[in-house]
């Protein structure tokens, strides 16, 4: 009985120190960030917008394509002129990155 209970607090622990991953962001938000901050930007900000995020639960499941390439093609961007992003984290539970391209 002591080992399964031994088990049983140790799965526990683990789960509690692994389960939570930040998402990178400018600014740290312990309970809650919804944060935009710049990547790389050009001479000027362009007419069109991309988006691409990518997601992570419980720092165990990341899933999803944040890349420039990927919010370049879904906002039909061929010159790119300046790239953000917007990272949001709930309580190092879930969390969200997109990156976003402005261009033409």
């Amino acid at each position: 009985m002591r080992s399964l209970v031994a088990t049983a607090l140790a799965t526990v622990g683990l789960a509690l120190f692994t389960g939570c991953m930040p998402v990178y962001s400018p600014a740290i938000g312990v309970l809650f960030a919804d944060v935009y901050g710049p990547l790389d930007a050009g001479e000027r900000v362009g007419t069109k917008e991309g988006t691409a995020c990518a997601q992570s639960i419980l720092g165990l499941i990341a899933i999803d394509d944040a890349s420039i390439k990927e919010a370049a093609r879904n906002g039909g961007i061929t010159k790119i002129d300046s790239v953000d992003h917007h990272s949001t984290n709930i309580l190092g539970i879930i969390g969200k990155f997109c990156t976003i391209v402005r261009g033409s």
